[in-house]
């Protein structure tokens, strides 16, 4: 990914915390002259491993889990927020006009060795603290305990795990960091005001980088 010196998120902290705001990621293989990609929710292990590993499932029906038997390079990708920048905000506009339109966003990628786990322990476990991660919050968070255990069981023969052992992580944050203040504020302003999906977070984002 190019990560202009800028815009790179190298934070661990940051980078987790944007992971596990948006946890649902594209799993990413290639097991010849194509890829294969599959949109999946996840769960964040930063302590497994130097790095940190990923936690997820397809499908039994879906083929690529068997391109992870053996285990294979795998890229997961996070998106987070995002928003388009009109160059109406910027001050800059009126000052001189030399502005164009932009796209503020922050991404993820996490690369490693996935492998798969057809293990029916491993998934029921996996598949109660996936629900207890997205459920935390509702005022009634819905548990796996909730359903028979003989239900969940079988279910999980339907799914296979995947683990992502991660070696490398790339994150990347372009928040109107290579805009002026001015401009910067302006961008801001324009995102709290205009209310889109997305805005007000991208927003938070340009605010608290500025310097």
């Amino acid at each position: 990914m190019y990560v202009p010196k800028h815009f790179a998120l190298d934070d661990r902290g940051s980078i987790l915390a944007l992971i596990r705001s948006y946890p649902f990621a594209a799993l990413v293989t290639q097991p010849g002259d194509g890829f294969n990609v599959t949109h999946i929710p996840t769960v964040i292990k930063p302590d497994d491993g130097d790095h940190g590993a990923i936690e997820c499932h397809l499908s039994r029906a879906n083929p690529q889990w068997r391109e992870l038997v053996e285990g294979a390079p795998a890229l997961m990708i996070f998106s987070g927020p995002q928003a388009y920048v009109t160059p109406a905000w910027y001050p800059a506009k009126a000052e001189h006009g030399k502005v164009v339109p932009t796209w503020n966003y922050a991404v993820v990628h996490a690369h490693g060795r996935a492998e798969a786990v057809d293990d029916r322990d491993w998934l029921v476990r996996h598949v109660a603290e996936l629900s207890d991660q997205e459920e935390a919050g509702n005022e009634a968070p819905w548990s796996t305990s909730d359903a028979p255990e003989t239900y969940i069981t079988a279910l999980s023969r339907g799914i296979v795990g995947v683990r992502l052992v991660i070696d490398q992580i790339e994150a990347k944050a372009k928040m109107s960091q290579n805009r002026p203040e001015h401009d910067r504020d302006g961008v801001a302003n324009g995102l709290s005001s205009r209310g889109r999906d997305g805005d007000a977070v991208v927003g938070n984002w340009v605010q608290s980088r500025n310097p």
